[in-house]
Parts: C-alpha cells; sequence; structure tokens
C-alpha cells in the first residue's frame, strides 16, 4: 500500500474507539476481555502513528457519559487505565511520546489521577509525538466549562465581548494546547460523534470504519491515512482557489 507524501500525512488524528463491547460478545467473551483487548490496540496504534509520522494522536477512552455504566464496568475500565499508564511510562519515554489529557480528570479515582501526574510529569518535555487521552470527556461539558472561564475572564477585564471570537474564544477550551484534529476516525461502523470533540473538528475530514476496535491495526490506520491524502480540504473555499492560491 502506497503511503501518502508527507504534506499529506495529517498532523493530528482523533480516534472514537468503538467496538470492544461486540468484539468480546462475538467471541462469547466478557465485555470486559473486550476492553483489554482494546487496551493492547491502543499500544500497537501509538506506535503505528509515530511511524506514519502523525504528530498528535487523540484518543476518545473515557466520555462522560460512560458512568452511566455498570458500576463493575467502570471500575474495570478505571483499574484497564491504571495498568496501561503503569506499562506504558516506559515506552512513552523510550519513544519520547509526551502525553496529555483533555476532559474532567479531577473527577477519575485518586489511584488514576496520581498515575496520570506521574506519566504526564516525566513526559512533558517531549515536543514531537504527543499522545492525548480524553478522559471524562464530553465535547458539552467542555464548551459549557469554556464558557464559564471565558465569562470569569470578562469579569475580570481580560476579556472583552465586543472582542469576542472563535480564536479567543478556544483559548478556554480543554483542547488548547494542541491542535485541532486533520483527521478523525471512528472504528466499529457507527456513523456518529458521540459528542467527541465537535467544536475542533468542524473541518476534520471523517472516515468511518466497521474494523472493530480490538481489530483496527496499523494497516487500518495508514489506509484511513491514505484516504485522508486523497482527499481536498477547501475550508469553505473553491478547488480553483486552491490551486491559484491568494490573488
Amino acid at each position: 500500500m502506497s503511503s501518502p507524501s508527507p504534506a499529506k500525512v495529517p498532523q493530528h488524528v482523533a480516534i472514537i474507539m468503538d467496538g470492544n463491547g461486540r468484539w468480546a460478545r462475538q467471541r462469547g467473551l466478557p465485555r470486559l476481555e473486550g476492553h483489554r483487548r482494546g487496551v493492547e490496540t491502543v499500544r500497537t496504534v501509538v506506535d503505528a502513528a509515530r511511524e506514519i509520522g502523525i504528530r498528535y494522536l487523540t484518543l476518545y477512552a473515557f466520555s462522560v457519559e460512560n458512568w452511566r455504566r455498570p458500576a463493575d464496568e467502570v471500575s474495570g475500565l478505571m483499574g484497564l487505565l491504571d495498568f496501561f499508564l503503569k506499562r506504558e511510562l516506559d515506552n512513552l519515554i523510550r519513544n519520547r511520546v509526551r502525553l496529555l489529557t483533555i476532559g474532567r480528570t479531577g473527577d477519575l479515582p485518586a489511584n488514576v489521577r496520581r498515575e496520570l501526574d506521574r506519566v504526564i510529569a516525566a513526559t512533558r518535555d517531549f515536543t514531537e509525538w504527543t499522545l492525548v487521552l480524553a478522559l471524562n470527556y464530553g465535547s458539552r461539558t467542555e464548551v459549557a466549562d469554556a464558557a464559564r472561564d471565558y465569562a470569569q475572564a470578562v469579569r475580570e477585564g481580560r476579556e472583552r465581548p465586543e472582542d469576542a471570537s472563535w480564536e479567543k474564544f478556544s483559548r478556554y477550551l480543554y483542547s488548547a494546547a494542541i491542535p485541532e484534529p486533520d483527521l478523525l476516525i471512528r472504528t466499529s461502523g457507527e456513523l456518529r460523534m458521540s459528542n467527541f470533540m465537535l467544536m475542533q473538528c468542524a473541518y476534520s475530514e471523517l472516515v468511518f470504519t466497521p474494523v472493530l476496535w480490538p481489530d483496527f491495526g496499523k494497516a487500518d490506520l495508514q489506509a484511513a491515512v491514505d484516504d485522508y491524502g486523497r482527499r481536498e480540504r477547501r475550508y469553505g473555499q473553491t478547488t480553483e482557489q486552491i490551486k491559484t492560491g491568494p490573488a
């Protein structure tokens, strides 16, 4: 399979990791086994993204809505997250991958918060590759939190409502430190955004694949990147404008 030119490799890829439960059900296994296999896929995809040249990889790991799942499943997911952070620290350091998070991480269990803080601190100086975990994340929650913080800045005189713009407001989003996704991938065949980075993905290219997350590998990521490389991103302009450049 041919790879797109370096200019066509997306700088930032975001992935809605979906299908762990169905993968387990198809094999007569507990749901948690599907999540465990999904954790193994995370390492595969993080390494593959670096090999392809994707500088930012954001993974939708746990949503604000996921707290509604059965208590034993939520507990199992938190345990897997704690395990992943402990296991992957050395791998992240070896490959010089920085870890960041987006979401209301303060609501996560104390042991998970400690591990997150430890890994983030240990990788904070790396700049070439960045892994972002969306944890206790929801796009609507993010916008509400950003609006609250923006309003506070207005009250304190740090912002002026008459100067309001997307560029100014976006500085208050969880994702302010990272570029907007060029490519959004959702696995498992579902065709929806599930409250994930709705504002940041306004102009992202979308790829929906039927592959369940535990089966998703480097070839699948490369196929999505190849698809992205064949597309023309116009941002409201015409094809002719893009080809001729500024007048």
